[in-house]
């Protein structure tokens, strides 16, 4: 008898037509709080691109856990009480049509979908109708890298080098009233830090017909 779990999401970063919108690395109030859950729950960012080797696919990337360095990178894991949900609306409402899933349980991941949710909104239940497709987390410092296939789906998870580039120093001393604009070059505050990342590419033709996707993120917990 399969059980189904009630998902709570309470953290999201949102992101309209592949475009960020913000990027937060542990400073959410859920993670840093007198209650704080766990750091695995913080999503640093979330990308959403067309494949730069086939135009007739869409990436979809999550980035978790920032700020890990490369000591810290070594034993960083997903929990296994974290749904990540990559939520898409196809229909400009803003309002998720199609959700995907990821969980990690035992060093793999799982994912689910895309998949219409459901119900839309902060609760989820596990989509287990949808496509799934999975494969073995990557460890860090790994040659190879293991990608899972389904139905022209493939998914990744594991650390990565954060790709968020952002000159903190200057930014805090513009707000100080010191400094009147950015320096160029830049010197980024996030180089040498790593996430965790989960990485999902899906065919254009599972996500709908529209010239324009709105899409967010959430983690949840069970």
């Amino acid at each position: 008898m399969k059980k189904k779990f009630l998902w709570t999401g309470f953290l999201g970063l949102l992101a309209a037509g592949g475009i960020l919108f913000a990027a937060d690395h542990i400073d959410a109030p859920a993670v840093t709080g007198p209650s704080s859950a766990s750091l695995g729950t913080d999503i640093t960012d979330i990308y959403a691109f067309q494949s730069p080797a086939d135009n007739s696919k869409m990436v979809f990337v999550i980035n978790t856990q920032g700020l890990l360095s490369p000591t810290a990178t070594s034993s960083a894991s997903f929990p296994s009480n974290v749904m990540y949900e990559m939520n898409i609306d196809n229909s400009g409402d803003n309002v998720e049509d199609l959700v995907i899933q990821c969980l990690v349980k035992n060093n793999k991941l799982r994912v689910y979908g895309p998949v219409a949710p459901s119900a839309p909104g902060l609760n989820s239940m596990v989509m287990t109708n949808g496509t799934m497709t999975e494969t073995d987390v990557t460890a860090y410092g790994a040659s190879t890298l293991n990608v899972g296939t389904n139905n022209g789906i493939r998914v990744f998870a594991g650390p990565r080098d954060d790709p968020f580039f952002f000159d903190l120093v200057r930014f805090q001393e513009i707000l100080a009233g010191t400094q009147t604009g950015f320096r160029s070059p830049g010197v980024d505050a996030f180089a040498g830090t790593n996430v965790m990342s989960i990485v999902v590419e899906v065919p254009k033709n599972l996500l709908g017909s529209a010239a324009t996707l709105n899409v967010w993120a959430e983690s949840k917990t069970k």
